[in-house]
């Protein structure tokens, strides 16, 4: 369908894509993942023709698609727009046939009688294209998918331009969708959902049929959705044919291959290179030293990708003892024009060392509810008070908010304690990957991902027992979101987290505090088991501290259908699993063999070459001198050979016993 020959791109002197060649088949659901900046948007806007390479061709094979792509960024709109005006634009097509339609229908009926064959044949033809196209039933789709990304249908006529830039993408995301292209390219589509949109979104997409581009650190929409994967590195565009998982321990064994490769490449490099310094002025030399140059300028580097041997750079830090109960809202009800209030009624109780994660459509007050718990906002009515002793640790959504963009990096650590030393607060900061003079850098000009480290860097300096997390995962990619996820799991103190990351969510959270549109409550359980308790709509199944939970939002019985098909596939995929592992066993076998005899070869041959050594430096006449070097070098060779093989056997021994 789509072939990338050779394409390079560069944005001045920056290599962003080098030699770049692969394909993307008819049909295919691509992840793109990578690490920041790696060029993956690139890739998409290579594909729609909105930049060009360098060098190099992206060529479309047979029939150029429809393609649908979501940029990361809105583009412009008119000021008459409405939400629903805006998300139809999409169907510019029905939209003239529609229009069309009427003209040539109030032409015969202002025709006195007269019915014209020709017009009533084109009617016929255009109702036909119009229903081909799904006309009929637009605009009922897209409502109905402005409903699931959270817009009210009070909202559908409210225009357009009143909203905030992340319901305005939600918008842009329908009009990229609704129209079924046959080539759809979403770019990061989950940075401005919550959790129920991104489900919404999964289940959306999940029916779709075409072509799908998906660039996104979701593990949960990837995991889902994909089952290529591309990941775009170092220049390199590197092609697995797997979904997530596949290509998270396919990568492994790739990364280990590669280093070897490089690690062996170097080690010839080196000795080139010191060959040629060496004899580089011996007349008797000079055809070699040619040779050697010469295969230097032909040795095609060995590229390893970064993102996997970065594991991220988070911490979490040491803290102080606190009491059982660390915050306890009672009433709460907060309001911002004391008339019309976000939430209230708000009762509940959060104890030591709880994991908790705050869920339910943007708008509805989840960060308004964080800033009451970190004392930035005071409750309208009721009381929201802290525990004995227990110390806050703030990350929100917008960095600026807490940290002024001009002071340096290493004054904002010293800010949050000041007996830090400067030697003290940088090493702090090289904890957190900020070495040398990056620790000088003022905050502002920091990446998304740079500045959710250094938010951690803080918090370490304060040494809070309570964390509250404001969409910590936004500007992370999958290995900053894993190595998160670890240190808040293995964390002893108190977590509150808003993410609308569900992989992130289901792993981390506790208990979830959940909201109607009208009161947060506190229910207690896991994600997994909060959404199971949904789709059974038992509203008196579960209960927490202050009384019965009420049923959050009850599914359809296709949902609870959806429901039980995950957990006979979550079946299934175990059993599937345990047969693999059964069938890899020979191999297994096989290669633990072959790495047992490549290390008893490889002893016998330095056993070998010592003795040859010390027979080197004897006073026995009868040593062949000769001989003995040619032995040496051939033993050499052969255990650079046997070295190779030993770290790719093993390495494929350990990718395969860890599955």
């Amino acid at each position: 369908m789509i072939s990338f020959r050779n394409v390079a791109v560069s944005y001045g002197t920056q290599d962003v894509l080098r030699d770049v060649s692969f394909k993307v088949n008819a049909g295919e659901r691509i992840g793109i993942v990578g690490p920041n900046g790696a060029g993956k948007s690139t890739l998409l806007g290579l594909i729609s023709g909105e930049s060009a390479p360098a060098s190099g061709s992206v060529v479309f094979e047979g029939v150029r698609p429809v393609v649908g792509y979501l940029h990361q960024q809105l583009y412009r709109w008119d000021s008459s727009d409405t939400v629903l005006s805006y998300a139809m634009k999409a169907a510019s097509r029905t939209t003239e046939l529609e229009k069309r339609i009427s003209e040539l229908e109030s032409s015969l009926s202002s025709s006195g009688g007269n019915v014209r064959d020709d017009i009533l044949s084109e009617i016929g033809r255009l109702q036909t294209e119009f229903e081909h196209l799904g006309g009929y039933g637009l605009e009922t789709e897209i409502k109905a998918a402005l409903g699931g990304l959270g817009f009210k249908a009070s909202d559908f006529d409210r225009p357009f331009s009143e909203f905030s830039g992340g319901w305005k993408m939600r918008a842009e995301l329908v009009r990229t969708i609704v129209t079924h292209p046959g080539l759809l390219m979403l770019d990061e589509p989950s940075n401005y959902l919550d959790l129920p949109a991104v489900e919404w979104m999964q289940r959306f997409l999940r029916e779709y049929e075409g072509t799908l581009m998906l660039i996104s650190h979701d593990r949960y929409l990837l995991r889902t959705l994909t089952n290529v994967t591309l990941e775009v590195d170092g220049g390199t565009v590197t092609r697995y044919n797997g979904g997530l998982d596949f290509y998270m321990e396919e990568r492994v064994r790739r990364y280990r291959t590669l280093l070897a490769a490089k690690k062996n490449q170097d080690r010839i490099r080196e000795q080139t290179i010191r060959f040629i310094e060496t004899f580089r002025y011996t007349p008797t030399k000079a055809a070699q030293v040619q040779s050697r140059v010469k295969q230097l300028e032909k040795m095609e580097p060995v590229i390893v990708p970064k993102q996997a041997s970065e594991a991220g750079h988070m911490r979490l830090p040491e803290f102080h003892h606190c009491g059982t109960t660390v915050l306890t809202a009672s009433d709460a009800g907060f309001s911002y024009d004391g008339t019309h209030f976000v939430f209230r009624g708000t009762s509940f109780d959060v104890s030591r060392g709880e994991h908790a994660a705050v869920v339910g459509f943007n708008g509805l007050g989840k960060t308004t509810l964080l800033r009451l718990f970190v004392g930035s906002l005071v409750p309208t009515e009721g009381e929201v008070t802290l525990g004995h002793k227990v110390v806050t640790g703030y990350v929100s959504q917008e960095f600026s908010e807490t940290v002024p963009p001009e002071r340096s990096l290493v004054n904002v650590v010293k800010r949050e304690d000041p007996s830090l030393t400067e030697a003290a607060a940088r090493s702090l900061l090289g904890s957190f990957g900020f070495s040398g003079d990056d620790v000088f850098k003022c905050a502002g000009v920091l990446s998304g991902g740079e500045k959710i480290r250094l938010a951690f860097a803080r918090l370490f300096a304060q040494k809070p027992n309570f964390l509250v997390l404001d969409e910590p995962t936004t500007h992370l990619d999958i290995n900053g979101r894993k190595a998160l996820e670890e240190q808040l799991r293995e964390y002893a103190g108190t977590v509150i987290v808003v993410s609308h990351d569900v992989e992130f969510v289901r792993n981390v959270a506790q208990c979830i505090i959940y909201t109607d549109g009208a009161v947060f409550r506190k229910f207690q359980g896991g994600y997994d088991d909060y959404r199971a308790y949904c789709a059974r709509g038992d509203s008196e199944s579960r209960s927490n501290r202050r009384g019965s939970v009420p049923d959050p939002s009850p599914r359809t019985d296709e949902a609870c259908a959806a429901e039980e098909r995950q957990t006979l596939n979550r079946k299934e995929q175990r059993r599937m699993r345990a047969e693999e592992r059964e069938k890899r066993l020979p191999l297994i076998r096989s290669l633990k063999r072959r790495v047992e005899e490549t290390e008893k070869r490889i002893a016998q041959l330095e056993s070998e070459q010592n003795e040859l050594v010390a027979s080197l430096s004897s006073e026995d006449v009868r040593v062949d001198f000769a001989a003995t070097n040619r032995r040496l070098s051939d033993i050499q060779k052969e255990l650079e050979t046997l070295n190779l093989l030993w770290e790719q056997t093993a390495s494929d021994l350990a990718f395969h016993e860890a599955r």
